[in-house]
């Protein structure tokens, strides 16, 4: 909503704006509620009636998003619940009619799709999940603030190459859980806008991204998060990873967090709190290109699971477990299979055979 601006001078235009946007705010909320808010959008007289404009509707209730397709894949753009179709509203670059099936075809040659969504959704869950005849996904506008949920939402989009989320509103986010699962063609990642503040699930969040070289996560907030396993899981190409302000207080899973990250050439994790960890288990799986992990600041009273956990960690000839506690680990098996030579015969002399 705009704000109001109320005048000694004038007041009763200031009275009857008041009047009107408090109105207008109970009318939106009823109309949110019974879904029928394209009434506002299109009644030019209920505009006039309550003093308000077509941007106060856009405001309280728009969202904008480009697609650009695929030249050489075709299927599916978009995945819409059945009951709420009438509120998603696409539009091609060549005033195409819409596609009632929202899926492309080779003789559709369709470069840009626009979608308008002007219904209140809660949850984006698996939004374009499979559908990976899209090359870029751009939020150009972006009003409403209530979406919780982000889960798959862009789940196994292949051809994905560019997203574009610097618009996107994610104050209300609780649940990012696999939500770049598997977006094998995404070199690089800025969510440095994103607002993590009330998200408490990011496993695996970029699980399978096997071409992402460069993600920015400065701005995450992960106080409430708990979940983070499978998080950077097969993140082949990832060579450099700054998680210094992540905190991670109130975290169960780390398990397979790092599994496959072969790039990474090191990594910090001084300000990890793993007090709450229960699996650890192949956390580090061939990260082949570590050659020292220090986790010395690693409290393990209540980890139950490190199988695997440095499974050919083969570069590795530096590795600090000194405040390890195993007295509740049931699974250690593989926990340095295919590792050198060198740094089992360290951690054989440092720790008294205590880990092999």
């Amino acid at each position: 909503m705009n704000s109001i601006n109320i005048s000694i001078n004038e007041p009763t235009k200031a009275l009857n704006n008041l009047k009107s946007n408090f109105i207008l705010k109970r009318i939106i909320s009823l109309m949110k509620i019974n879904k029928s808010l394209n009434i506002m959008r299109y009644n030019k007289k209920l505009q006039k009636r309550l003093n308000i404009s077509i941007n106060d509707y856009k405001e309280c209730s728009k969202i904008e998003i480009e697609l650009k397709p695929s030249d050489e894949i075709f299927g599916k753009f978009i995945n819409i619940p059945d009951k709420e179709k009438e509120y998603y509203h696409i539009y091609f670059n060549k005033s195409k009619k819409e596609i009632k099936k929202y899926s492309l075809n080779k003789n559709d040659k369709v470069k840009k799709i626009k979608i308008i969504i002007d219904y209140h959704a809660k949850s984006f869950e698996g939004l374009f999940k499979d559908c990976k005849c899209i090359n870029s996904i751009i939020f150009k506008k972006f009003y409403i603030n209530n979406i919780t949920n982000m889960s798959c939402m862009f789940s196994r989009c292949l051809s994905l190459e560019e997203i574009n989320l610097s618009n996107y509103n994610t104050n209300n986010v609780t649940n990012m859980n696999n939500m770049f699962f598997g977006c094998s063609s995404l070199k690089e990642l800025n969510l440095s806008n994103f607002d993590t503040n009330n998200v408490t699930n990011m496993s695996g969040m970029f699980s399978g991204c096997s071409s992402l070289e460069e993600v920015n996560l400065s701005n995450f907030n992960t106080n409430k998060v708990n979940y983070m396993g499978s998080m950077f899981l097969g993140c082949s190409s990832l060579k450099e990873l700054n998680l210094s302000n992540f905190n991670t207080n109130k975290v169960t899973d780390m398990g397979c967090m790092f599994f496959g990250c072969s790039s990474l050439k090191e990594l910090n994790l001084s300000n990890f709190n793993t007090n709450k960890v229960i699996d650890m288990g192949c956390m580090f799986y061939k990260c082949s290109s570590l050659k020292e992990l220090n986790l010395s600041n690693f409290i393990t009273d209540n980890v139950n699971n490190m199988n695997s956990m440095f499974y050919k960690c083969s570069s590795l000839k530096e590795l600090n477990l000194s405040n390890f506690n195993i007295n509740n680990v049931t699974d250690m098996s593989n926990m340095f299979f295919l590792c050198s030579d060198e740094l089992i015969n360290k951690i054989r002399e440092k720790y008294k055979n205590i880990f092999i």
